[in-house]
């Protein structure tokens, strides 16, 4: 297919209203300097879904997701970059101007390269399925596999294999099949500080396979030593972790004709499922369940099992992956692997049940489930003492954000009643209870039901973030940002992928807040990206602000060193200092640094 001119996508950016093009989609209102509509990617009754007509884009506060126009209508319309980018052009009248000629040669080569990469994946996938079945080198993970109840039939389904122990094999192997050090070095199987070293040695070898069956990545899992129990591939351009699902390949015509998805925690776990015939098992990839994954599994499923280990690490995948199915339309229950035995009832994963059990048996545990509101009854028993009142109210709040994600009155109704029925409670003041919360909703952000779950630090504006986000929102101020200011006197990790993303950028010349986003990794920085940058903050004399930011940032970077500085002369006394050259050295470097914040103070007088 022809490439759309960087012409016309540049006059598509530049005629393209965001109010006007987004509002054919979403009744928006204007509240402020913003317009204001109901999310079309979740369900509520409040507005959240908010527009920026000066920057452009959309976000919406209580789903968190935001873009530009082209992201949006990409996802409104299920179209691909180019399709979409044809439609805007007809809808403004702009004529569509492609590329004369041939692809360049950057752009055949980076085709070839993906080519080239998807079958170095595949000829690796059957080296390790070879040394695994067939030599003497795979034996001892052969006979572990088979220990562990799996089948031939499933090794060869899931083309298991093994990675020699021996660290520079894989590469020898590869150079005599005609492969240069050069594209082996960027394939993402070897380490970038040993080149010949492979990333995966002596490991089980699960290959990791898209939706149209390519081998996109590998995990390991180690039978013996130290290191990580499993490891998987780094991520690439053919492999997105938040995207993809172990075994969909596999599972989905399964999924397709069954409507059903049994959702597990790891590799093992699937491969003994599906040896029990439940051949609609897939598995995230060492993430908790995503949006993402659970938007690619509505498409085919309406139901999904959640198949999570009973340990406290379960229990918490378990509660989030009820929140993110039920909040992306997919139904939920839970399969509770309960074994009865002298020791009384303990909880088992599908692996062990199919190691020590068979498959037959692994089949009926599978169909003892319970539903997602059940399960959180007893995840509420046990986490709050509803024998006193605080424990009840804290019982009864754990479900306002499940309600929250109930696509209907009649059902968030019904919840409602359950729920009263479930602990005594008067349906009149869970009602209340549940008002106060939907009006602070977006504040609330569902922290509720995670109470005692592992929190990522939520991210607090601090100089640096300011002065980044002073530049996302004037982005012809990067130029003299970039001049003025290295990225190693920038300490905060999230501002410095912030200002990696922005040098991305510049380099590239992406000026859509779509294809900044895309550079940012963090999903959390990118929603605190797309709610703080349309602040009227960043516009009131930007240039002033980014100035003084600069000067800020190196003041602060200035005044740690000096205080680095003073510790280690005080330290001279008791004869740490290795030498008079040393002190002299810090004193030095202390009296510039005392010129340098005199001088920055000065111009900011």
């Amino acid at each position: 297919m022809s490439l759309i001119s960087d012409e016309t996508i540049q006059e598509i950016q530049r005629r393209a209203d965001a109010v006007t093009i987004i509002g054919e989609y979403v009744r928006l209102e204007k509240r402020g300097g913003r317009y204001w509509g109901l999310c079309p990617f979740h369900n509520e009754k409040t507005p959240s879904f908010s527009v920026d007509p000066d920057k452009n884009f959309f976000y919406c506060f209580g789903c968190h997701k935001g873009g530009g126009i082209i992201s949006f209508v990409m996802e409104q319309e299920k179209l691909s970059y180019p399709e979409t980018l044809e439609l805007l052009a007809k809808k403004l009248n702009i004529p569509v101007k492609y590329e004369s000629g041939p692809p360049t040669a950057e752009e055949t080569n980076r085709t070839k390269q993906i080519e080239d990469l998807t079958e170095l994946y595949r000829r690796v996938a059957v080296s390790f399925h070879h040394i695994l079945t067939a030599t003497e080198i795979g034996k001892k993970a052969f006979v572990y596999v088979h220990e562990r109840g799996i089948s031939d039939e499933m090794i060869r389904k899931f083309r298991l294999g093994y990675a020699p122990a021996d660290r520079q094999w894989l590469f020898r192997f590869l150079l005599k099949k005609g492969y240069s050090e050069e594209f082996l070095g960027k394939s993402g199987l070897f380490s970038r500080q040993h080149t010949q070293s492979s990333f995966f040695a002596d490991r089980l070898m699960f290959p990791i396979s898209d939706r149209k069956g390519r081998t996109v990545a590998f995990g390991g899992r180690i039978l013996q030593g130290d290191g990580p129990k499993y490891l998987n591939s780094a991520e690439s351009d053919l492999y997105k972790k938040r995207e993809t699902l172990y075994a969909i390949e596999l599972a989905l015509p399964h999924i397709r004709q069954t409507e059903e998805v049994h959702l597990c925690e790891g590799y093992m776990d699937v491969i003994a499922l599906h040896q029990a015939g439940i051949e609609t098992a897939v598995a995230p990839l060492g993430t908790a369940f995503t949006d993402e994954q659970a938007r690619l599994l509505r498409q085919w499923a309406k139901t999904a099992y959640l198949v999570f280990d009973n340990d406290s690490a379960g229990q918490a995948a378990t509660i989030k992956g009820i929140l993110t199915c039920r909040r992306n339309g997919l139904n939920c229950r839970i399969v509770t692997m309960e074994k009865t035995g002298e020791k009384g009832t303990i909880f088992k994963d599908p692996a062990d049940i199919l190691k020590e059990d068979g498959p037959e048996a692994l089949q009926k545990y599978v169909k003892c489930f319970i539903n997602d509101f059940d399960y959180l009854v007893g995840r509420a028993r046990a986490l709050f003492d509803i024998t006193h009142t605080e424990g009840l109210a804290q019982a009864v709040a754990f479900f306002f954000p499940y309600l929250e994600t109930l696509d209907s009155e009649v059902s968030r109704d019904g919840c409602m009643n359950s729920i009263a029925d479930s602990f005594g409670i008067d349906r009149t003041a869970i009602l209340r209870d549940y008002a106060q919360f939907s009006r602070n909703s977006a504040a609330v952000n569902q922290r509720s039901i995670e109470k005692g779950l592992p929190q990522k630090e939520p991210i607090r504006m601090n100089d640096e973030l300011f002065l980044l986000l002073t530049i996302i929102a004037n982005r012809n101020l990067y130029p003299r940002l970039r001049t003025s200011l290295s990225i190693e006197e920038v300490e905060d990790p999230r501002a410095k992928e912030l200002f990696i993303a922005l040098e991305e950028c510049y380099r590239k010349d992406i000026q859509d807040i779509d294809g900044l986003l895309t550079q940012i990794q963090d999903d959390e920085l990118r929603h605190f990206v797309l709610e703080k940058a349309s602040s009227e903050a960043f516009s009131q004399n930007p240039e002033q602000l980014v100035s003084d930011g600069i000067k800020r940032i190196r003041e602060k970077r200035l005044e740690r060193r000096r205080a680095e500085i003073i510790l280690k002369l005080r330290s001279a006394r008791t004869g740490d200092l290795q030498s008079e050259q040393q002190m002299e050295e810090l004193l030095s470097e202390k009296v510039h640094i005392d010129a340098e914040l005199r001088r920055l103070k000065e111009d900011q007088e």
